[in-house]
């Protein structure tokens, strides 16, 4: 089609950004016409995307289009989960605060409760006008947790969240250890860049419960036990020290509490760390020595690793290797993990509003906090940027929360979520594709300014401009200059250095630094107090129940011996466009765990244990590891057979450091379904488990 042709029929390729919870950032092409998006493509404008991006993404017009989007604001009709009616911005927005001003005036601020994550959000989305509203009303705190606090605790408290290698600067290592991260799932950029380095000669080490894709190509694959890779770690440490091949100059020089770490590593042997992690003590070994022997050499450190009751000290553990064993300071050593550090932004100077003093409540407990907590009780649960109905652990009993016919619970989404379902109002939001946001990378150094391609779907309208509305009908001050997205973005932007305000502005990306490179102890330093690396800090000691770089056991018992983990994949970005899964969803499973238990590929199955079961197929598959099962991240209700995801089977503890979710410390047991008929009923029976060890 021609320029004239184009004009004629209205047809434009914008550039904008994905902001969705990925290390990556892509830029993006999308291309419109007749004010309707025809495709989303990847664009050249930032250099790691390069035109590719993945099929999650490329499919998102088909949510901003689809059967469940959001069309207008709605109004519970019936009993809960029955069904809505279609109500105007003004009812639903007046029936919000009336009840949130009824229940401060009965119960207190606090008994209500915003619920949010800001992992798929840019700076606008969240902890701007939304922020605001509720610290000046009073209500209860949340504390983000599902996701990344054990890792940035360790980050933190170690380095002060110093900015990692960067995706470009893999290519300058000879080894690359991926540990507990799926790069092909999430940040798939990074894949050509750990390939170009094994082209030019580099090692790769992929340290996962799975054979994934990466692990495939690997020159080792350590196929360790759910929650051990803090001994692994420890284990290295040991072998570093004993063997005189700590870096004692840049100890000395560079860190603290080197000897404590020593210490605490000191009963870690390669033997004993691999009979607790189930690996082959010669293949630790190997990675041990090449670890030890092989210079410039770089560890992405994921999230997988976190996601267990030893999670934070494992962390610490992996963080620390390159300080001991004296990878820095040189391009393509040291580690990656999040480079959100990279930019010192602070969400207060644009909300205005100190937050007070009220109650703190751990996304985590949520069940907890919505059936048990008192003093007061939660009376409205406004959820936003979210779906916690199926991605906070112990989902039954969130869901039985969520059903209480006097919790008020208002639900500002994209699309009809499983929360949703069970809410009293819901009202519609804006994608990225609608609105203005600044999407942050934090694999690399980047910040870019998310345009929007289309206007607003149905009646949706921008986080920014709907807070702000229900803080002026609730008489607070929404900040005079943060009224929509527009004026949001110039606030925040007003708030970054000059240089940087403009740049993106007029360019519509900023590197972190002037070539966008980080080489750390070169260019990049630890943003501790003292600039020095914090190998044993006491806050980490104090807060871990057992102590920093301690083992706690395997929760696993003969009644549920198996580990079950939900790794991300290539279908969702966590529980985002779970909607457009077209079937259900299967259980992965070794077949050596699968024929003790009379399982064949394709039967149904019921996963449990003693907080709850699901049901799906059975997929047989000799990349899982041997005692280790796998469901899907992300999944919604209706993509298993009776309801239940994963997290119906994942206690609502806490990781050791950061109060995370230990995800991966689940254990589970798996029996056959067998339906027969009886009469006009269908009547589903599982098998009994065997008398016989089976593990």
């Amino acid at each position: 089609m021609g320029d004239d042709e184009d004009l004629k029929w209205g047809r434009s390729a914008i550039d904008t950004v994905c902001p969705l919870d990925c290390p990556d950032t892509c830029s993006l092409e999308v291309t419109v016409e007749k004010g309707k998006i025809v495709a989303i493509d990847g664009s050249h404008k930032h250099d790691i995307t390069d035109g590719y991006i993945c099929g999650k993404v490329r499919r998102f017009g088909e949510r901003v289009y689809g059967d469940a989007r959001v069309p207008h604001p709605l109004i519970r009709q019936g009993a809960r989960g029955d069904g809505f009616r279609k109500a105007s911005w003004d009812e639903a927005l007046e029936t919000i605060a009336a009840r949130m001003l009824d229940i401060r005036d009965t119960w207190g601020a606090e008994a209500i409760l915003p619920f949010s994550y800001g992992g798929s959000n840019g700076l606008l989305t969240q902890d701007t006008t939304d922020a605001r509203l509720f610290r000046q009303f009073g209500t209860s705190r949340l504390a983000r947790t599902v996701c990344a606090m054990p890792t940035s605790a360790a980050n933190q408290a170690l380095y002060g969240k110093m900015p990692g290698v960067t995706y470009r600067d893999y290519q300058h290592a000879r080894l690359v250890v991926v540990w507990g991260a799926n790069p092909s799932s999430s940040g798939i950029h990074l894949v050509p860049h750990i390939k170009a380095a094994q082209k030019a000669g580099a090692a790769l080490v992929v340290i996962d419960p799975r054979r994934t894709n990466l692990a495939r190509q690997a020159d080792i694959h350590l196929a360790l036990n759910p929650g051990t890779d803090v001994v692994v770690a420890l284990a290295v440490h040991r072998y570093l020290f004993e063997h005189g091949l700590a870096d004692q100059e840049f100890l000395s020089d560079h860190t603290h509490g080197a000897e404590r770490l020593r210490e605490r590593a000191q009963k870690w042997t390669i033997d004993r760390a691999a009979d607790v992690a189930g690996l082959d003590p010669e293949l630790l070994e190997n990675f041990v020595e090449m670890y030890s022997d092989i210079s410039p050499a770089v560890i992405r450190c994921g999230w997988g690793l976190e996601r267990n009751r030893n999670g934070g000290s494992a962390v610490s553990a992996v963080l620390a290797l390159p300080a001991v064993a004296g990878k820095f300071g040189m391009r393509g050593g040291g580690y990656s993990m999040s480079n959100s550090g990279a930019w010192n932004f602070a969400p207060d100077e644009w909300i205005g509003v100190p937050a007070p003093d009220t109650r703190v409540v751990n996304m985590n407990h949520l069940g907890r906090a919505l059936l048990d907590y008192q003093d007061p009780p939660v009376q409205m649960l406004f959820v936003y940027n979210c779906n916690p109905a199926v991605t906070m652990p112990n989902q039954n009993r969130v869901l039985k929360g969520l059903a209480r016919d006097d919790l008020f619970t208002v639900v500002f989404d994209q699309v009809m979520t499983d929360t949703a379902a069970l809410a009293d109002v819901v009202l519609p939001a804006t994608t990225f594709l609608e609105s203005y946001d600044i999407a942050q990378s934090y694999g690399v150094t980047n910040m870019q300014l998310a345009k929007p391609v289309i206007a607003a779907v149905g009646e949706a309208r921008p986080n920014v401009s709907v807070f702000a509305e229900l803080a002026a009908r609730l008489g607070l001050d929404s900040g005079d200059s943060q009224t929509d997205d527009v004026e949001a973005l110039l606030q925040v932007t007003q708030a970054m250095p000059e240089e940087t305000s403009r740049d993106l502005m007029t360019k519509g990306i900023v590197p972190a630094t002037a070539d966008g490179t980080s080489i750390q102890f070169v260019n990049e330093f630890p943003r501790t107090p003292d600039g020095k690396v914090q190998l044993f800090p006491e806050d980490l000691e104090r807060e871990s129940p057992t102590g920093l770089y301690t083992y706690q056991d395997d929760p696993a018992t003969s009644e549920y011996p198996l580990s079950l983990i939900s790794a991300a994949t290539g279908k969702t970005i966590n529980s985002t466009l779970g909607e457009l899964r077209g079937r259900v969803a299967s259980l992965h499973m070794h077949p050596d765990d699968a024929e003790p238990r009379g399982l064949s590929d394709g039967d149904t199955v019921r996963l449990f244990n003693s907080l709850g079961e699901v049901h799906c197929p059975v997929t047989l598959n000799a990349d899982m590891r041997r005692g280790t099962v796998g469901l899907p991240k992300g999944l919604w209700r209706m993509s298993t057979l009776n309801g239940a995801t994963a997290n119906a089977l994942v206690s609502d503890e806490l990781t050791d450091i950061g109060g995370g979710a230990v995800f991966n410390d689940t254990r589970v047991e798996v029996s056959r379904v067998v339906t027969a008929s009886l009469g006009t009923d269908n009547v589903s029976e599982w098998t009994p488990e065997s008398d016989e060890p089976v593990h």
